[in-house]
């Protein structure tokens, strides 16, 4: 798909905000058009548009996509909104705008979704603007997208199929642009005026139904423009756990089976750690999409071979690095990001407690990888999520103090140095009586501290008296303090947890091309420092240079 652009933005940050808009939808894989040629025409106007450009927009029989205060403030003689077939009154404040699916929104929605109804209580998505109220809409006006003032429902993205022009009311000020729900709303109003379809859903099979199973299948249920299709599992258990969840679904003992199924397009593998890269080739090599969880695999070659195949045959390979979405780890990239603290030199992270560590393959160093595999694949993703710059080598160490029983080491460590001077630290430690703070990064200009919480659980047995369950601190987000270098502490609020926020980026890729925030390359890297540390660690702890 191509999009021609007609900006005339008299505003320097609304032209800012709009350029900037302009990249991402360039990085969706979206060229460059011509109007001239029938491509669609994106049109940014805070001043009345010349009526020559007018005619010629409206004359050319390209769509004309008229996008933020195009209709207020651009249309000086009413013909724009005359095509439009909406008119559009003063707007209100800048707000938190939710905007949910209109009454035409089937035309642009995958199919299974097509049963959603813009009622107050349904899927949304926040906008930060100024709403135009509508005064009128034609009846051959198709609602593609509707907000609320007061208790009336206003049309936010319109197209009339008649005329070729089509509407996006919401983006009259830059904080409406920040967000992926713009670049998110212009392909999908501009692939409409381009005539492509939405699309079937893409069918997922998930391979393995272990304690990560039901996260996936509620996410993949959930979210607009996935759908669940099969479940192959080992144990009858989880299979039947898995239809009780999702009933209709087909459930498979045979992986391959799974994999050579024409009703899945995408696989989930959520085998052992030593079997990821192994079950990613093979469904690759049918055909389909990968999400791998993590790790990506032991071995970087491995990795290597998994991304070269995905990428030779056209199909995705990302890896479920989930809590990069923590709202504690959002919070703290967001402190960092805008300067709050300086330029940070120094990162630690910790996880852990005094505790047998679970007895399932995550404690066998054989299957996981060992101690570095299992919490690093998460904090370790977090820190170079952070750290931008090149890692110049890695140290580890590791201790074997108490559990035997199982292959990991009970406490671990890896420290990074990073090109650009940054140090960081991850300690994971099953022998840890006492806690270190999840976070502990300096800055220049101030630090971040991140408090481990002890949450209880509190209600009565069955007789009575006190049940009390203690929740282990890596279950409660910690509270997170910037310190300021005035003395200043100021309590940082996390922002608030987005649902299934992986897998609607995992749909936003495969339906509209809109770049994820975790890259199969940027999983990789942290196999790559994963992988340095053990390396380190059976070496006494001399410095490794990620491969």
């Amino acid at each position: 798909m191509r999009l021609a652009w007609v900006l005339q933005l008299d505003d320097v940050r609304l032209g800012a905000a709009v350029a900037a808009l302009r990249d991402r939808v360039l990085a969706a894989g979206v060229a460059e058009g011509d109007a001239a040629a029938g491509d669609p025409a994106v049109v940014w106007a805070d001043r009345p548009l010349d009526g020559g450009l007018v005619g010629r927009l409206l004359g050319s029989g390209a769509p004309a996509l008229l996008a933020g205060p195009t209709l207020l403030l651009g249309d000086h003689d009413g013909r724009l909104a005359e095509a439009a077939g909406v008119v559009v009154g003063s707007p209100t404040p800048v707000h938190d705008i939710r905007v949910r699916p209109g009454r035409d929104a089937a035309a642009v929605l995958p199919p299974a979704h097509r049963h959603l109804r813009p009622d107050h209580i349904g899927p949304h998505d926040h906008v930060v603007s100024s709403l135009p109220p509508v005064e009128k809409v034609l009846d051959d006006v198709e609602v593609l997208q509707v907000a609320s003032i007061g208790l009336e429902d206003h049309a936010v993205m319109t197209w009339r199929p008649s005329t070729a022009v089509g509407a996006w009311t919401l983006g009259s000020e830059p904080s409406a642009l920040e967000g992926r729900e713009a670049v998110r709303a212009l392909l999908l109003l501009a692939r409409h005026a381009s005539g492509i379809p939405a699309g079937r859903d893409v069918r997922v099979g998930l391979l393995g139904y272990g304690a990560i199973g039901h996260e996936h299948s509620r996410a993949v249920r959930a979210v607009e423009g996935l759908a669940l299709s099969a479940v192959c599992d080992t144990s009858p258990d989880r299979r039947d756990a898995a239809t009780a969840a999702a009933p209709g679904i087909a459930a498979l003992d045979d992986a391959d089976a799974l994999i050579a199924r024409d009703d899945v397009d995408l696989v989930v593998v959520s085998t052992p750690p030593s079997t990821h890269a192994d079950w990613a080739r093979r469904a690759i090599r049918a055909g389909k999409h990968v999400v791998v969880e993590k790790p990506f695999a032991i071995r970087t070659d491995e990795a290597d071979t998994v991304l070269a195949e995905a990428e030779a045959a056209g199909l995705l390979a990302v890896v479920y690095q989930n809590r990069r979405f923590d709202p504690d780890h959002r919070a703290v990239a967001r402190a960092v990001r805008s300067g709050a603290i300086g330029e940070v030199f120094h990162l630690e992270t910790f996880v852990g407690g005094y505790g047998h560590p679970c007895n399932l393959w995550h404690s066998d160093e054989g299957v996981s990888g060992g101690a570095f595999y299992d919490w690093g694949s998460h904090v370790l993703d977090q820190i170079l999520d952070l750290v931008p710059s090149d890692v110049v080598h890695v140290t580890a160490a590791e201790h074997k103090r108490r559990w035997h029983d199982v292959t990991n080491a009970d406490h671990s460590r890896v420290t990074v140095l990073f090109a650009d001077g940054t140090e960081a630290e991850f300690v994971h430690s099953d022998l840890a009586a006492a806690l270190k703070p999840r976070w502990y990064v300096l800055g220049t200009e101030g630090a971040i501290v991140g408090t481990w919480r002890t949450e209880r659980v509190v209600g009565r047995t069955d007789i009575g008296t006190l049940d009390e369950d203690v929740l282990a601190p890596a279950d409660s987000p910690p509270l997170l303090d910037l310190y300021g270098g005035d003395g200043s502490v100021t309590r940082l609020a996390a922002p608030p947890a987005e649902p299934y926020a992986f897998h609607r980026e995992l749909a936003e890729r495969l339906h509209l091309g809109l770049p994820m925030t975790v890259t199969g390359a940027q999983s990789r890297r942290v196999l790559s420092v994963m992988e340095a540390a053990r390396s380190s660690a059976e070496q006494g702890g001399i410095p490794v240079v990620p491969a």
